[in-house]
C-alpha cells in the first residue's frame, strides 16, 4: 500500500469533524477516502496536545 502524506490543514479539518462536529471516525474517514486508523491516531494526538500536522504521526 502506498503511503500518503496529508497536509496539516487536511488533518486538522478531519479531526475537527470528529471532535467538534461529533461525526464518527469511520464515517469521516470513508467520506475523505482515507484510513480510519490514521484518523484515530490524529484524534488521539490532538487530544494529547500533539495535534495533527505537528510531525509526530
Amino acid at each position: 500500500m502506498k503511503r500518503v502524506r496529508y497536509p496539516a490543514e487536511f488533518k486538522a479539518e478531519a479531526v475537527r469533524q470528529v471532535t467538534e462536529r461529533g461525526h464518527g471516525v469511520v464515517d469521516v474517514a470513508k467520506r475523505l477516502g482515507m484510513s480510519d486508523k490514521s484518523l484515530y491516531l490524529w484524534v488521539r494526538l490532538a487530544k494529547d496536545g500533539a495535534g495533527p500536522g505537528s510531525g509526530e504521526t
